[in-house]
């Protein structure tokens, strides 16, 4: 069942690159008491989550977080050591959350997931985005094909915070 607006986030824990190396993050670390900004894109360093989807979450970051979110995390189904590449890459190491959920137990758990075998991807997340005030969903904005990002854009979420 797929998660929706008014429902508590399952506990999980995710990996993240920080400058002393990779750390558990847990859900309750990051969303218990704050508002925070989760997006999720089906994998790192492809075409529409590098060029299309994340750029619009860097460039935004400073008026997301001056209208009163905490944080703003993206997550995918890749290991810690992809998503701190993809951080570095992109320019966004230390500015957002680059959170791994490598065996995609939190994706499943909020029935986000998706085969994408038949383009070489395997089970990965879909693509979507979601206001979270203290580990409750307060929106959720999901993707109806992953090669799109308008519904779980910046542009979206900045219209819902």
């Amino acid at each position: 069942m797929t998660i929706a607006v008014g429902d508590k986030l399952p506990e999980a824990k995710f990996k993240e690159k920080t400058a002393e190396g990779p750390v558990e993050v847990t859900t309750e670390q990051l969303f218990k008491g704050k508002r925070v900004v989760l997006f999720a894109v089906p994998g790192a360093f492809t075409p529409t989550c590098t060029l299309n989807h994340l750029p619009g979450y860097l460039e935004n970051r400073d008026t997301i977080l001056a209208r009163g979110v905490d944080d703003i995390a993206v997550i995918a189904v890749n290991d810690w050591h992809v998503m701190g590449a993809w951080a570095e890459h992109t320019g966004g190491f230390g500015k957002i959350h680059f959170l791994a959920d490598s065996d995609g137990a939190f994706t499943k758990a909020v029935g986000l997931d998706t085969d994408l075998s038949g383009g070489g991807l395997g089970v990965r997340s879909k693509r979507y985005s979601m206001l979270v005030e203290d580990g409750v969903v307060k929106s959720l904005n999901i993707e109806e094909s992953p090669g799109q990002a308008t519904v779980s854009s910046a542009a979206t979420m900045l219209e819902q915070i």
